[in-house]
């Protein structure tokens, strides 16, 4: 069975199991009062007995199956292809692998390759059979034992909530050690890169360059890793966006939340969020072959030297890419003030626009900035726009009319295609990275300390 179909009917063997638990329950008293919990519980306390075995089984036996099956195949492989060195018989295993799905090999097809490749196929059937069996009967089991445990004495609240947080906890730790694998990750990768490049050359240079020879014998530039026109170029394009998206979804979410109709905003702002739906490559197309070719004929006709690839069209479509962004977070902060304050402020003589300046937007400011943080970071990251319509040409310059280039985008092209990861020029996307993390870090630290300086208490 399938396993995205096979995790389905364990879902719905779960909710059977939970309508049989609230059925239980109930059948077990005269009144649902004399129940220790509510009859929701008991259900979810069958439903927990029935699902969570049977996943935490699918999820190990999934992880565990590929490495099994190797060692499974490489056992039962002749002499001489076992005693070859691990990459030749990582490679032959992926071959065999590769025949099994139907793909194309290497090699030449001979008599051992296709012997591994039906012997996977046989052990993958297995194993499938077998990883459904026993997940259905768990699955069973589960719903069966938990509604034999039901007694109108049973604590299932304090059973099913005490599962709940063991769950939740581990979700939360998982995400830490996530974060700390990634921060660690970037960590040791840049710190190589440190050891071949300096770090003053590299934050402080003003040249980017990153072609190095791969070989002793090959011929090649040693390379110029100054990452300073690459933040330029990042914070050239972010702020132009910013420029663009803040003022107008900033006005636009004061307009919708306290003078549009509810008529114009049940229309308005769904259009609005369409924006952010828009994939990212469209917004590159509108840029390269509609905003760049204007902004250079405008250029062009007062004058100006204008590239092909600038930094204004990209800032530009960029901002309004993250219009959604602002406008949308803005719009459900400046809701959520109570309607007390504008009352008040009204009541005490002052006009709608005064109040949405010296209550409203204060109250409020919190939950703008965070909202216009999310924007930053929205724009720090974006690629495909800047490789569109900005160009990958590394210009020192804050002239937004030349091309110039991102962090993420040069991250992107070091990246691009077979790298070894030995060299300065593929360690330097890690050393990028590590910035872009830092710098985000920062961006949180500052909007947290905004938030805790004008945060105010309303009843």
């Amino acid at each position: 069975m399938n396993t995205w179909l096979l995790i389905v009917t364990l879902l719905v063997l779960s909710t059977i199991g939970y309508q049989m638990g609230r059925r239980r329950a109930l059948s077990l008293v005269d009144h649902p009062k004399q129940l220790n919990s509510l009859p929701g519980y008991y259900g979810s306390w069958i439903l927990m007995w029935g699902l969570l075995p049977a996943i935490l089984v699918l999820g190990l036996w999934t992880a565990s199956e590929s490495a099994i099956i190797d060692k499974l195949v490489v056992a039962d492989l002749p002499t001489e292809v076992r005693q070859l060195a691990p990459e030749r018989q990582n490679l032959f295993l992926n071959d065999a692998k590769n025949l099994a799905s139907g793909n194309i090999v290497s090699s030449e097809v001979d008599a051992t390759l296709e012997s591994a490749a039906d012997h996977i196929t046989s052990l993958k059937r297995t194993s499938a059979t077998a990883r459904t069996l026993l997940a259905l009967l768990l699955c069973i089991g589960g719903v069966a034992l938990g509604y034999f445990l039901i007694s109108d004495r049973l604590r299932a609240m304090h059973r099913v909530e005490a599962t709940a947080k063991v769950i939740l906890g581990i979700g939360s730790t998982i995400a830490i050690f996530t974060t700390v694998g990634i921060v660690l990750s970037l960590l040791f990768e840049a710190i190589r890169f440190f050891r071949m490049v300096p770090v003053t050359e590299f934050l402080f240079g003003l040249e980017w360059s990153p072609q190095t020879a791969l070989r002793a014998d090959q011929v090649g530039s040693s390379g110029s890793f100054g990452a300073v026109p690459l933040f330029t170029g990042t914070m050239l394009i972010s702020a132009i966006a910013m420029v663009v998206a803040v003022p107008i979804g900033l006005l636009s979410a004061i307009y919708m939340s306290e003078y549009a109709s509810p008529r114009l905003r049940t229309v308005a702002k769904p259009m609005l969020e369409i924006l952010a739906g828009i994939p990212t490559v469209v917004y590159g197309f509108f840029a390269a072959l509609t905003v760049a070719p204007v902004i250079r004929s405008w250029g062009q006709g007062l004058g100006l030297d204008v590239a092909s690839e600038s930094a204004l069209a990209a800032g530009g479509v960029m901002g309004i890419m993250i219009i959604p962004f602002v406008s949308s977070i803005s719009d459900d902060v400046i809701s959520a003030v109570p309607q007390g304050l504008r009352e008040a402020s009204i009541g005490l003589g002052a006009t709608q626009s005064e109040t949405i300046r010296r209550v409203i937007f204060p109250a409020a400011l919190p939950g703008i900035v965070g909202g216009i943080l999310l924007a930053v970071s929205r724009a720090i990251g974006e690629t495909m726009i800047v490789v569109m319509a900005a160009g990958l040409a590394a210009n020192l310059t804050a002239n937004p009319l030349q091309a110039v280039t991102t962090v993420t985008t040069q991250i992107v092209t070091l990246l691009i295609g077979d790298q070894e990861f030995d060299s300065a020029k593929t360690l330097a996307a890690f050393a990028l990275g590590l910035v872009l993390f830092l710098v985000t870090l920062v961006l949180n630290v500052i909007a947290l300390h905004v938030v805790r300086k004008y945060r105010e208490q309303y009843e």
